[in-house]
């Protein structure tokens, strides 16, 4: 009997824990990044003060898209869903990802678009290269981990 009771209480803890353990790296990676592409574009004060607003909001914006949205429609394939889905399911499965796609293309215009009012093509284009510098260095060190 508290076999019974022990067991859900177990796999409760293990799971906020889990959940706390992956938001705290989601933080920390975050911040290192952060402070990664302040280093490398090296923004004036009232470019920086205009400069992370949009920036937070943009991310932010597309990490939901990505990784809510998108997620929750690649979860319908997982578990045999894919084989078990009909043509009509697939085909709209393929339009909402499509929209969540051009969502995102939007959503990057409009960050461009944002970005021209504050800071230099050359620091727009600048923070592209320090984006993906600093996404290869962290798959790097994940990659060294695992």
């Amino acid at each position: 009997m508290k076999i019974k009771i022990l067991m859900p209480i177990l796999l409760l803890i293990s799971f906020f824990s889990f959940s706390q353990n992956f938001k705290d790296k989601k933080e920390k990676i975050k911040a290192l990044k952060v402070a990664y592409i302040a280093v490398e574009l090296n923004l004036t004060s009232d470019e920086a003060e205009k400069f992370w607003p949009i920036y937070n909001m943009h991310d932010d914006k597309q990490y939901t898209l990505r990784h809510k949205k998108m997620q929750s429609i690649l979860n319908k394939t997982e578990d045999g869903g894919l084989n078990e889905m009909t043509d009509k399911e697939a085909t709209t499965l393929v339009n909402q990802m499509e929209a969540i796609n051009e969502e995102i293309y939007m959503i990057k215009k409009k960050f461009i678009n944002d970005l021209q009012t504050v800071i230099s093509a050359k620091k727009i284009i600048k923070l592209k290269k320090v984006e993906d510098e600093f996404n290869r260095k962290l798959l790097k060190q994940f990659r060294g981990k695992h």
